[in-house]
């Protein structure tokens, strides 16, 4: 089984804008071992890295922790889409056989557009000819500009962060459902159940987020769904046991190849790994 979504960070790289001792329940360390520790128990042995911090420099940092653990199969990274030599940037970070996506940091993003300016187009079609997976970090408000993205790069494989983070805790449906779905049905995208606890408040059940999930997969399919951790920002909400054993509550009413898609078979094929 495949960890789809997971972090390490080191505080003193200090770039992580967002991860501050306000959060004290994420602000340390974290390293693969500790994520491994976390994941092992449950069968879960290899994964993807995530970026956590809009710079290339931790970018490089996450790809020399994956060459020296081969837990991790690829990492999703970050790159300044906007530079004049981006299409170079990209290129060069590539070089690292274990880069398998980019992540703009869009729901930090003012402007829910950012992504259809055209300054973006150099990069946005140097991803789609390298195969980098563009993973999504929106809100529910990005959902339609997916569309537009899929229209304009249709070989750009776009990779739905957290089902776009559905306010869970305020009962946040509509339209969120109805653009999920729509997404779901006119692009090729698949979408990561990940992250979902943290958007039902503080310490909520572990099930608190199933109905959310179950729609995931109802509009994306048995062979389109990621599973994934987003450990260690999950334990703002709950522990890696509870969410992994939620899912596998859920997960339950899928077919067998349908549990192996979720649990790694789409990760590797969508990834590369």
């Amino acid at each position: 089984m495949i960890d789809a979504h997971f972090h390490s960070w080191l505080l003193s790289r200090g770039d992580y804008g967002w991860l501050t001792p306000a959060l004290p329940a994420i602000y340390r360390d974290v390293s693969i071992a500790d994520w491994q520790a976390q994941a092992a128990p449950h069968g879960i042995h290899a994964g993807v890295l995530v970026q956590a911090a809009p710079t290339e420099a931790e970018t490089q940092w996450l790809l020399a922790q994956a060459q020296q653990h081969p837990a991790v199969l690829g990492v999703v990274g970050w790159a300044d889409l906007l530079a004049p030599d981006a299409p170079a940037r990209i290129r060069a970070l590539a070089a690292s056989p274990k880069l398998k996506g980019l992540r703009p940091m869009l729901q930090d993003i003012a402007d829910p557009d950012w992504i259809l300016q055209a300054a973006l187009a150099p990069a946005l079609q140097t991803m789609s000819d390298l195969g980098l997976v563009l993973d999504a970090l929106i809100k529910p408000l990005h959902l339609p500009r997916l569309l537009t993205l899929a229209a304009r790069y249709p070989a750009l494989k776009q990779v739905i962060d957290h089902a776009a983070k559905p306010d869970i805790f305020a009962g946040q449906w509509e339209p969120w459902a109805s653009d999920l779905a729509e997404v779901a049905r006119q692009t090729q995208a698949v979408c990561k159940i990940s992250g979902l606890l943290t958007e039902a408040g503080p310490k909520p059940d572990p099930d608190a987020a199933q109905r959310w999930a179950a729609h995931v997969l109802q509009v994306f399919g048995e062979d389109r769904v990621l599973w994934g951790s987003d450990w260690p920002v999950l334990e703002l909400a709950g522990s890696y046991s509870a969410w992994w054993h939620a899912s596998w509550r859920l997960s339950a009413s899928l077919s067998d190849a349908g549990r192996q898609a979720l649990y790694g078979g789409t990760a590797r094929r969508v990834y590369r790994l």
